[in-house]
């Protein structure tokens, strides 16, 4: 039985900041930025992170999928929230998966997300792998222009493909083009990386797996390699043998380069256009070299995610405002009130007691009359049953709903003013107070279509820790009722 891609999603963050927004702001310092100001970047809200964009694109993957529960979880970033916290583990609770799933952190490296879908080929070849980035760069720096916030998911397995795997190989190389150690990346010069670094250990590597693999170059029909180096790709492809054609856009115009999360999400955007038959070579570079190799199925327009690439790109919001984007990724220290001066510590013996509730957004559905409810607790709320401990566990984050009453408060302290709060009732039944996020002036009213997404919902500074919670949003697009 052959093992490959099983299923794809995808999640863009819908705040999309204009280029010349940021070169405008800082040409006094630096004019040449005015020539990287062309297109947008994506932008994450202020609740969004990593994780939260990790749960977008793993649930537009298993919307695809009825039932399907992997059996392993990988996620790979660079930027993970947390430094001693499984951050899979609270990406496995939000998408309620089982417990008994194995979850595993992948980072330090831009091919944390292709060496993770290697390990797991070359391994059982069941599981998934999620990748998501929100990397953070100095105001007016190169990095600020060309990065972009955004996360990926491939799912694999054996039985029908939408992707045969072929073969794969990488090549550890420590090879130092940029490095973290505090808070921002340093990286070296553009040229000596390109032709030292991808001209040099990329080639090496593929020409391997080609030969292995009794695959020429001109076979390629989609050929990926993550880069913010606009001439790097055409230059890697050239010296390969591999037709300009088939170089798969970086979306550095309109998305930005997502770092870990770059490959995948490329992967996932051919994907949605290869044709049966088609290879797909896809690279991850960094401290050495992933390369896999996959061949389209006849089953490849089987599979569609609830959003791809293709959706999560037209779903978006234009951003004029620079001065939010730096708030939003805390570049500028905010006077925030004496209303935002309040601790925020999260009292973990309460919060693990409601785990099923906040994190994977579970309610209760009655065994003796059917009535469901949010929060589950140890009375059916239905005052013609009130049965005593009747309640099965019953996700709501699947679960659409509508507007029943709306406040938008500027007196209470938010990152982004005003503060939409009100209550839900899902389809189905079900009610509850909730906050609202994304949302446009004037685009709210009683009545209003909503899904739910896992956001942050506050932080506390000082002790680090990220507190999240369920927000409903208005989508940008219709959500039909039922």
């Amino acid at each position: 039985m052959s093992k490959g891609i099983t299923g794809f999603g995808a999640y863009i963050p819908q705040g999309r900041l204009r280029r010349s927004a940021i070169a405008e702001a800082n040409a006094w310092f630096d004019a040449s930025l005015k020539g990287l100001g062309r297109g947008e970047r994506s932008m994450c809200n202020w609740d969004e992170d990593v994780i939260t964009m990790g749960v977008e694109a793993a649930g537009d993957c298993l919307a695809g999928f009825d039932g399907h529960a992997p059996p392993a979880l990988f996620f790979a970033s660079t930027t993970f929230p947390f430094l001693d916290r499984q951050n899979s583990v609270v990406l496995l609770e939000a998408l309620n998966l089982p417990r008994q799933t194995l979850a595993m952190d992948v980072g330090a490296s831009q091919r944390a997300g292709t060496s993770s879908l290697l390990a797991l080929l070359q391994g059982t070849g069941d599981g998934m792998v999620v990748a998501s980035e929100h990397r953070r760069a100095k105001a007016g720096s190169r990095g600020e222009m060309l990065w972009g916030d955004a996360a990926a998911a491939v799912a694999t397995g054996g039985g029908p493909v939408i992707a045969e795997f072929v073969g794969g190989e990488s090549l550890a190389s420590d090879f130092v083009d940029h490095y973290r150690g505090g808070e921002f990346d340093y990286d070296w010069e553009e040229r000596w990386i390109r032709d030292e670094g991808y001209l040099k250990i990329i080639p090496e590597i593929v020409e391997s797996l080609l030969s292995g693999c009794n695959v020429g170059a001109a076979d390629i029909a989609h050929f990926i390699l993550p880069t913010d180096q606009a001439r790097a790709p055409g230059a890697v492809a050239k010296k390969l043998g591999i037709a300009p054609g088939a170089i798969v856009d970086n979306q550095a115009a309109t998305v930005g380069v997502a770092g870990a999360a770059q490959p995948l999400l490329l992967l996932a955007a051919a994907l949605e256009s290869a044709k049966p038959g088609e290879l797909i070579l896809l690279t991850g570079f960094g401290q050495g070299c992933d390369a896999l190799l996959f061949r389209a199925t006849e089953a490849i327009g089987s599979f569609r995610p609830a959003r791809g690439v293709s959706g999560a790109l037209a779903a978006r919001r234009e951003e004029n405002n620079y001065a939010r984007f730096l708030a939003f990724n805390n570049l500028i220290e905010r006077d925030t009130g004496k209303r935002g001066e309040t601790d925020r510590q999260t009292y973990l013996s309460g919060y693990n007691r409601r785990r099923d509730l906040v994190t994977s957004f579970l309610g209760g559905k009655c065994r003796i009359c059917g009535t469901v409810q949010i929060p589950r607790e140890k009375y059916c709320v239905n005052p013609e049953c009130h049965a005593l401990d009747s309640q099965d566990p019953y996700p709501f984050a699947d679960k659409r709903g509508e507007v029943l009453t709306w406040t938008a408060d500027r007196l209470t302290f938010d990152p982004s003013p005003p503060a939409y709060f009100g209550m839900v009732r899902f389809d189905g039944g079900g009610k509850l107070m909730m906050d609202f996020t994304e949302v446009d002036e004037g685009g709210i009213e009683s009545g209003s279509r909503i899904s739910v997404h896992f956001r942050v919902r506050q932080y506390d500074p000082q002790r680090g820790f990220r507190k999240y919670f369920w927000k409903a949003k208005i989508p940008r697009e219709p959500v039909p009722a039922g």
